[in-house]
């Protein structure tokens, strides 16, 4: 595989897009719709610009234009997978390249819930047969033959009779003289020889060998360093700054105000330019800078979590119910009441945050890890009041995103700068800058309330207490719930629990929080998944067993794949069992936890086994390093970090305070991806909020203890 960083003019000038060449791509159909597959020359007689996903040159080359970023997550080589089986071509013909941000030509490129694969891989498939077909017939014609004579292999069409081959590259001429076929069978999963299968990635080696170009490696001529001093807490102006020993600084060349944009509110901050980002720290360094931030509330953890432990005691907003939870567990003689909590978090990326921007009179070009590039596109348009194609945002390969590089204030941030010193510029955020202002995974606290009845659950209610991440806008309207509560819980709950309501207290606070991996998935799954745990024990039932008579086919199957891998039913009396089940971004994630005590008397974790339920999937390879992946990413919110606040600052601001999970913390991880036909679900996010609570359930199969607060530390378990 071979990449590039390039913008779609760069790629139409490298590939030199002509008739010779077969390009397809989606647009509107002619009654405006739905989208269908199109040639490049057929879009542009209709007056569409094209969105270019394929294109193949007369060398047979293929190019594939990928719309969502590449941040760890695979889509670098789950997509060329997908084109490869259909237009049945090895990897190694496969260029790809990063697409700009267009909304309007690409639709929403966030790469965010899970969704790269599950919101395409049809459109993809189609893409990749129409092209083989248009080949096979162009083929066909040459020969003379009919069509179902030839069959295509390897980037060539071959004539079944004769044995006479052509290359794809010898055919896209003809090929792209052919209308795109209107309807396409795609393969039979059977016959699959690309997809499921392990392959290894083929943007490994470009990481490894340090040609992939991450956004501190790109440079432009003439461009500066910038790094900003911000408000040591969320929301403070700026009263007046002493630049004088700033601008000793050899290097330093600007020193300027400039604006943050947070949900559309400006957050003000001291710019330091220089040639160097060296020059630009040192100079930071000395700057003096005073703060009002008088009218904001100065929250302390302490203060944040017993407000919201006294919200889930009072007035709420039910969003979802069934039945009368209140009436039930009235009357009930065996219910159970719990309240639980979860921490604040950073993203923390390995990558720290930094853009590149160019702004000239008439247009602006950004560079960097993105994750929404059209998100970013609409809001430096409307802040520049240009027209969004005026607006060239180009991304570059992702150390990592979480939710945090969907954000606009960095890339805001960069665009400013360089339109008032008119010359590139490269900010760059220090872990500091990072995990000081945010935004964080919100703290949560839950209120659970549950009967079980004959074995079964009859009630259950939960209030959630917790920060609403879509109503931190100007004007937003405050006293709607937060539609996310429900994430994470299992939907086959629905259907068997008689008495069901959730509810939503919204806690005000200048702290901005966003989305994390796996959003509220990740914080409700504890909650949930250990609440259930509690019902079952209430119920003097096995935990999994418990679960399976509440749930439906498809999650019976994962639960006997389960209790199959992990050995459940011959599970030992000196170790502990947990098991947690969760389902987010269209796909079930089932995990069992298994604990026991050390030679010092400390609970230790041994095993992780996780079932993987997504359905339609591309390569096990990469479902199973995302799974491993988020189980480490919840085992350091579990016992490792988290983010407190004092005086209305961040506490925690480098990996000395805020510590991440090491080899030796991580258990042996075993990962089984179920085989069905369902549709395709995420696979980035769900494997990890089941995580938390299986082990939490664990320890308490193995100690008593029942954990309902995290981060808790392993070592001081009894």
């Amino acid at each position: 595989m071979e990449t590039k960083n390039i913008s779609r003019r760069n790629f139409v000038k490298l590939t030199g897009l002509t008739s010779a060449a077969l390009t397809l791509g989606f647009g509107p159909s002619a009654l405006g719709k739905e989208v269908e597959i199109l040639k490049m020359e057929a879009a542009e007689s209709l007056g569409i610009e094209l969105n270019a996903w394929i294109h193949i040159d007369t060398n047979g080359k293929v190019t594939i234009t990928n719309h969502r970023s590449e941040m760890g997550q695979g889509s670098f080589q789950s997509v060329p997978q997908m084109i490869a089986e259909e237009l049945e071509v090895s990897l190694d013909s496969i260029n790809i390249i990063f697409a700009p941000g267009n909304g309007r030509v690409y639709g929403s490129q966030v790469t965010g819930g899970s969704s790269t694969i599950r919101g395409s891989y049809k459109k993809l498939m189609r893409l990749g047969a129409s092209a083989r077909e248009m080949l096979l017939e162009a083929a066909a014609k040459k020969w003379s033959v009919s069509k179902t004579d030839c069959y295509a292999e390897n980037g060539t069409v071959i004539h079944k009779l004769t044995g006479k081959k052509l290359g794809y590259g010898e055919l896209v001429s003809e090929a792209s003289k052919l209308e795109a076929p209107k309807e396409i069978v795609l393969k039979d999963p059977k016959d699959y020889k690309i997809i499921r299968k392990p392959l290894p990635r083929q943007d490994t080696p470009l990481k490894v060998n340090g040609k992939a170009v991450f956004g501190l490696d790109f440079k432009l001529p003439g461009m500066l360093y910038a790094v900003v001093e911000r408000s040591p807490r969320f929301q403070g102006k700026v009263v007046k700054f002493d630049d004088s020993e700033t601008k000793k600084v050899p290097g330093v060349k600007h020193v300027l105000k400039v604006n943050r944009d947070e949900f559309d509110n400006m957050r003000e901050g001291v710019a330091v330019v220089a040639d160097s980002t060296w020059a630009a720290m040192q100079g930071r360094k000395v700057l003096k800078v005073e703060w009002d931030d008088s009218s904001f509330p100065h929250h302390n953890s302490g203060e944040l979590y017993a407000k919201m432990r006294e919200q889930v005691k009072g007035d709420f907003i039910s969003f979802k119910t069934m039945g009368n939870t209140t009436k039930v567990f009235a009357k009930a003689e065996k219910k159970v009441e719990a309240t639980y909590e979860t921490p604040y978090e950073s993203h923390s990326c390995m990558e720290p945050l930094n853009c590149v921007a160019h702004v000239t009179d008439d247009k602006c070009e950004i560079w960097g890890p993105i994750q929404g590039p059209d998100w970013i596109q609409g809001n430096i348009a409307g802040h520049l009041k240009l027209a969004p194609e005026k607006v060239h945002v180009n991304m570059t390969f992702l150390g990592g995103g979480f939710g945090r590089k969907a954000f606009t204030d960095y890339p805001y941030e960069a665009v400013m700068i360089s339109k008032e010193i008119k010359a590139p510029v490269q900010v760059v955020w220090t872990r500091e800058d990072d995990m000081s202002i945010g935004p964080f995974r919100p703290g949560m606290v839950y209120q659970c309330k549950g009967v079980v009845d004959n074995g079964r659950i009859a009630s259950f209610e939960t209030k959630i207490a917790g920060q609403n991440m879509g109503t931190q806008n100007p004007g937003a309207d405050k006293s709607v719930y937060n539609e996310s509560d429900t994430e994470g819980f299992l939907e086959g709950y629905f259907s068997s629990i008689p008495h069901y309501s959730f509810g939503d207290s919204p806690l005000e606070s200048p702290v901005p929080v966003m989305w994390w991996r796996s959003v509220y998935s990740s914080t409700n799954g504890f909650a949930f998944e250990s609440f259930i745990d509690e019902l079952a024990i209430k119920a003097e039932k096995d935990p999994l067993d418990f679960r399976r008579q509440h749930l439906g086919e498809r999650y019976q199957l994962l639960i006997d794949k389960l209790q199959e891998v992990s050995g459940w039913k011959a599970r030992g009396k000196n170790s502990g069992f947990g098991v947690a089940i969760t389902e987010c971004f269209s796909s079930i994630v089932g995990e069992v936890v298994k604990v026991s005590k050390n030679a010092e008397g400390k609970v230790k974790i041994d095993k992780v086994w996780a079932v993987m339920d997504c359905g339609w999937y591309v390569n096990p390879d990469i479902i199973k390093a995302q799974v491993e992946g988020s189980i480490i990413m919840a085992l350091g919110a579990a016992i490792k970090h988290e983010t407190t606040f004092k005086d209305g600052k961040a506490v925690e601001k480098n990996f000395n305070s805020y510590k991440m999970p090491r080899i030796s913390d991580t258990p042996e991880i075993e990962v089984h991806v179920m085989d069905n036909d369902e549709k395709a679900g995420g696979v980035g996010e769900p494997g990890l909020p089941p995580f938390t609570p299986a082990l939490t359930n664990a320890i308490f199969d193995l100690t008593g203890k029942r954990i309902r607060r995290l981060p808790f530390s392993l070592d001081e378990i009894v």
